[in-house]
Order: structure tokens, then C-alpha cells, then sequence
């Protein structure tokens, strides 16, 4: 998605930074600024799963139905996948967003917000103007709820029950409830709907390279019943899962221990952050393991103070008192205490 200006980038030619990660844009509004950059702007783990060794072959022929149907059946002891729901592995979790529209016909589309944009995007390119709604009795009334859980950007959490309560009433008139649970992999397993996901009426979504830190690889998974799986499964096609994909993640899911020790790592990352934030008079108020929210009464000015410095974090136009900022990589960490130390007195 192109991104317009962000009103404080009028003087700068291109586009401002919006998603996440978009180092190119952030190079136009910081010429000056040193390399590397520390990205922060993202949710994505900071020191990716390890990629095994993956023979020349793979690169060299079509990605096989046999070794994708393993890595489906691994994501699925992964996610708690209950056995009569299926997953759908798809390139990416944007990709499946994108096909929504096409997925589930429909004339009012309830979106709880603040939240991930591109949800609103595409269902305006589809036709209809979703609404953005604060509480889960406005999205009864529509024929399409969407709900990011935990959400991005400020981790708000919607109970499994509540979800299960509006996914049955959605069914009985023939709605759907999409969850997208991108930053679900290291909260409690009780808080994902996908070990409770009714046979109707609801769809699950999850992301593999944010929490592998893999991004790159473009690897998301739909979760769902009969019906609307095999849907999907028509419109991504055949080979929409490339091979060295399938076989980096088929090693990652099924590597319990290295998923084990990820939170504690995240959390002393995390803590890092946060006291350089908080060192510039940033407040959090929200988080979740791979990213935190803060506000700052300045936050354009103290998102230019790190821009400077070759730091990107994360602003929201709709929001100009927020910034998001993940995890730091363990190598980054004392540079990032430096500069904040030095904008904290400035």
C-alpha cells in the first residue's frame, strides 16, 4: 500500500513512513541519519528462528503437496487446531486478508478499532465502507466482524468467550467473524478462540515470521471450518506456499524448545525499550510480547530525535500522541541506551 504524506513530512519528497519496517522511506526523511538502522517501527522478533540447511533441489523445483500437507498438519498441533477445523497455509497473513472481500460476500463490515489499517483498505477497494466500531454489540449487527486479538497496536485482549458468543450469532445469519491472532504465539494458549473455534461462522488467522522473526519468507495460516477451507484453498491456487517456506517452517513449529525460551529473551528486550522510552518521558500503555505502545504529548518530535539518530520507531497519523516500538536485538541495545541517554538530555 502506498502510504500518503504524514502531515509533519510535507517538506520531503515520497511518501512518509506508514507500515512498519519501510527503511527506504525512513532513509528519504533521515538522509543524514547513521547505518545501520535500528528498526523498531515492527512487531517482528528482532533475532530470527535459525534457517536450517535447505538442499539446492528446493529452490529448483515446485514446493510438493505431500511436504506442504506436513507442514499444515505441524502448524496445526502447533495452534490446537481442534480436528474437525482445518488450517490453510497461504503466503503470508496479508494475503488472506486481501481475498476477504472475495471470501464471504457482504453489505456491512464491522471493523473494532484502533487497529491494523489494511483490514479497512481492502474492504473499500471491495465495494464496502467498513465501519470501525468500539465495543462487540456494534459488530452483532454487522454480517462481517473483524477483530485483531491481541490488537495492533495497543494489545487489547477480547475474550475466547466473547468471540465464541459473537462467531454462534453470526453464523445463525449466515456472518462470519474473522480473529486475526498475529501477535498471539506467546500469550497464554487459553486466550486464542482456535481451540474453541465454532464450525461456522468464524475464521482464525495467524502469522509465522513475526514471531519467528522471519518475515521474509511470507508464511501466514487460515484456520477454519470445512467449507470456508476449502474456499481459500481455491482462490491462493496451486504453489502458493513456496518450497524453502514449507521446509523452514515445518523445523520451526515443531521446535518446542526454541519457542520456550523465546519469551523470557523478549521480555529482557522489552525491558530495554521501555527504559529508553521512558528515559525520553515516554509512557506505555499498551504492549504485548513483541511490541509496546507509549505516549508522549511530543511524539513527532521525539520520533524525529531517534529518526536522527538512525532509530525508527513507529507513529500512527490518527494517533499523534502514540508511538509503537518493538523488541531490540541483543546487539543493538547498547547503542539504542546511548541515544536515548543523549535525546533524554536533550
Amino acid at each position: 500500500m502506498t502510504c500518503p504524506p504524514h502531515p509533519q513530512d510535507r517538506a520531503h519528497d515520497g511518501p512518509g513512513v506508514c507500515h512498519g519496517g519501510d527503511l527506504a522511506a525512513a532513509r528519504r526523511l533521515f538522509p543524514n541519519a547513521p547505518e545501520p538502522w535500528i528498526d523498531l517501527s515492527t512487531g517482528i522478533n528482532p533475532e530470527p528462528y535459525p534457517i536450517p540447511h535447505l538442499p539446492p533441489e528446493i529452490f529448483a523445483r515446485l514446493p510438493d503437496a505431500d511436504r506442504l500437507a506436513s507442514l499444515e498438519r505441524i502448524a496445526a498441533r502447533r495452534y490446537r487446531v481442534p480436528p474437525a477445523m482445518e488450517i490453510v497455509a497461504a503466503p503470508g497473513t496479508q494475503a488472506l486478508i486481501q481475498i476477504l472481500p472475495r471470501l464471504h460476500q457482504a453489505k456491512s463490515v464491522g471493523i473494532l478499532g484502533f487497529t491494523y489499517n489494511e483490514y479497512q483498505r481492502v474492504w473499500r477497494e471491495g465495494g464496502v465502507e467498513p465501519r470501525i466500531v468500539e465495543n462487540l454489540d456494534a459488530l452483532s449487527a454487522c454480517d462481517i466482524a473483524i477483530i485483531v486479538n491481541p490488537n495492533n497496536p495497543d494489545g487489547r485482549l477480547v475474550a475466547t468467550e466473547d468471540l465464541a458468543t459473537l462467531a454462534r450469532h453470526l453464523a445463525r445469519k449466515g456472518g462470519l467473524l474473522v480473529v486475526d491472532e498475529a501477535f498471539m504465539d506467546l500469550l497464554p494458549a487459553s486466550q486464542s478462540l482456535v481451540p474453541m473455534l465454532p464450525e461456522a461462522g468464524a475464521l482464525v488467522l495467524r502469522s509465522f515470521g513475526k514471531t519467528y522473526g522471519l518475515p521474509g519468507l511470507r508464511l501466514g495460516f487460515a484456520i477454519a471450518g470445512e467449507l470456508i477451507a476449502a474456499r481459500l484453498r481455491a482462490m491462493l491456487g496451486p504453489w502458493a506456499v513456496a518450497g524453502p517456506a514449507i521446509e523452514i517452517a515445518r523445523a520451526a513449529l515443531a521446535d518446542d524448545a526454541w519457542l520456550a525460551a523465546l519469551p523470557e529473551r523478549l521480555a529482557h528486550q522489552a525491558a530495554i525499550v521501555e527504559s529508553c522510552l521512558s528515559r525520553c518521558g515516554a509512557q506505555k500503555i499498551g504492549a504485548t510480547p513483541l511490541f509496546q505502545l507509549f505516549a508522549h504529548p511530543q511524539a513527532e518530535k521525539l520520533f524525529r530525535q531517534f529518526g536522527r539518530e538512525g532509530v525508527l520507531l513507529r507513529r500512527f497519523p490518527e494517533r499523534p500522541d502514540w508511538l509503537r516500538a518493538g523488541c531490540i536485538a541483543d546487539a543493538s541495545a547498547e547503542r539504542l541506551q546511548a541515544i536515548a541517554e543523549r535525546i533524554g538530555k536533550a
